[in-house]
């Protein structure tokens, strides 16, 4: 007699094992300085025989705890000093602020109950304690973004969708959606982007065939419409000066239907290795890498795009629904280094477009100081450039990140 193998991904575990695994990870991000993502793929390399449900649920947890810290410390009254007693109180006062039942976890017993819901209800009107953030930040944002901060930060403390980019180098967006249904992927469209898809339930989709064939990158749906903003065209000249692992890259690649020419520029070599693997998945083959050790490779290319897109460094505080952990790690000094590091990439970087050719810059930040105040001076600066048009994407007002992007002309 055959015994049948179980199926770990239907028998999940007991939250309060999953629930003590959380800890550990919280104590990474918190102690150790280890971003959450990191962190997160540490616990789940840790326990590899946990299911579907059991990844989810740690995930999210993780997720709620980090996005909610500030409003928890304060509602179970402690300063956290990472012991398993403490973290229970925290957890529980978790499972209390959404609304759970406590009776689920032995430890949470003699949780008071009561008294934390107490003085959750009393934050309700406290901003900077409610949406959990340091008092620094709260005032940064509430000084430049005055009313409007108010639904930006509850926006920005809310869960993020997963929003698909269409690779057309490979396929057509109705295609893929068939194409993903096969891999148990349903996806809608996405009103404010082309090519993008949303999914409609949460799935680790870089394990699909569809992933593993090029047919899509994961790509907010604002992020997109930086590459849309450019107006490359095929055969132009373009250069990507800060691509990073180099999503608006392959974005860009397929915009110019693998034609023309995409130099993709960073400091960092191992994301241009990284972009290199994409591409190759992508079927983009009209991208040349080019690390920048110093100024002499921008000088070089001096005058030689058609299109140029500055996809700045930034305190990356549009995205904060994707990586809360950025709430504790970005610092006043280095919001105010990143200002300078922007004014000068600006400066430096815009030479190498053509006499008529266009720069998109962009930063995905919700801080005019980051945004539309860098271009006023930009321009004060330099008569030669003039603005064509910018947006500014409010995650208050669209199920997307936070962006601003600008779109420059040299004119002599």
């Amino acid at each position: 007699m055959v015994k049948k193998k179980k199926d770990r991904k239907v028998l999940a575990r007991p939250r309060q094992a999953i629930a003590k695994e959380v800890f550990f990870a919280i104590t990474d991000i918190f102690k150790h300085g280890i971003y959450m993502d990191k962190a997160i793929e540490k616990m789940m390399r840790k326990n590899k025989v946990w299911g579907v449900r059991d990844r989810t649920f740690a995930s999210i947890t993780t997720y709620d705890m980090v996005r909610n810290w500030r409003l928890l410390l304060s509602s179970a009254n402690i300063q956290f000093d990472f012991t398993m007693i403490q973290f229970w109180r925290l957890f529980g006062t978790l499972v209390i602020l959404k609304g759970e039942d406590l009776s689920d976890y032995r430890p949470l017993t003699d949780l008071p109950a009561d008294a934390i819901a107490e003085r959750m209800k009393k934050f309700k009107n406290n901003r900077k304690i409610r949406e959990s953030f340091p008092d620094w930040l709260d005032t940064l944002c509430s000084r430049e973004l005055g009313k409007a901060w108010d639904d930006i930060a509850v926006a920005l403390n809310t869960p993020s969708v997963m929003i698909l980019r269409t690779n057309t180098l490979k396929i057509e967006k109705e295609k893929l959606k068939e194409a993903l249904i096969e891999d148990r992927v349903e996806t809608v469209d996405v009103d404010m982007a082309p090519d993008a898809l949303q999914l409609v339930f949460s799935r680790n989709v870089f394990r699909t065939e569809s992933f593993k064939n090029g047919l899509f990158e994961v790509q907010d749906s604002a992020s997109q419409l930086v590459s849309d903003f450019l107006e490359a065209k095929p055969g132009m000249r373009v250069i990507d000066a800060c691509a990073g692992s180099g999503g608006k890259t392959l974005h860009l690649a397929a915009i110019m239907k693998n034609k023309g020419k995409i130099i993709a520029l960073d400091y960092k070599e191992f994301k241009l290795d990284e972009l290199r693997k994409r591409a190759s998945r992508a079927g983009a083959n009209i991208i040349e890498t080019k690390p920048v050790e110093n100024l002499k490779v921008i000088k070089r290319l001096a005058n030689t795009a058609d299109r140029l897109l500055l996809d700045m460094p930034c305190t990356g505080l549009g995205v904060l629904r994707r990586n809360p952990d950025t709430k504790w790690i970005i610092t006043e000094e280095a919001y105010n280094r990143v200002k300078i590091e922007q004014k000068e990439i600006l400066q430096q970087y815009s030479q190498m477009v053509k006499v008529e050719g266009k720069i998109v810059y962009a930063v995905c930040s919700i801080l005019p100081s980051e945004g539309e105040q860098q271009i006023a001076e930009f321009l004060a600066a330099n008569p030669n450039f003039e603005l064509q048009g910018e947006k500014r994407y409010s995650p208050a007002q669209f199920d997307c990140d936070g962006f601003y992007m600008a779109k420059l002309v040299r004119k002599s």
